[in-house]
């Protein structure tokens, strides 16, 4: 039963957001061999201002063994 998190800038059309999770959720039952029901997508908006401390330092530096993509910045 995967779970997918995604947090991004807000400013994101509400057709961009469905789009989104449509398109995890298609790769996701594609290379996980779960059904679409099985799958949940969230999306959650983080100001820029909260980004480095939010996201950055807490989800990606934080956690690096849980990193399959790293970012190409740095904060």
């Amino acid at each position: 039963m995967p779970h997918v998190i995604v947090k991004l800038y807000p400013g994101k059309s509400e057709q961009q957001k469905t789009e989104l999770a449509e398109a995890i959720t298609a790769d996701v039952t594609r290379i996980l061999g779960h059904g679409a029901n099985a799958v949940s997508v969230g999306l959650e908006e983080v100001s820029p201002a909260d980004w480095p401390e939010q996201v950055y330092r807490r989800d990606i530096v934080a956690k690096p063994d849980s990193i399959y993509k790293q970012p190409g910045y740095r904060m």
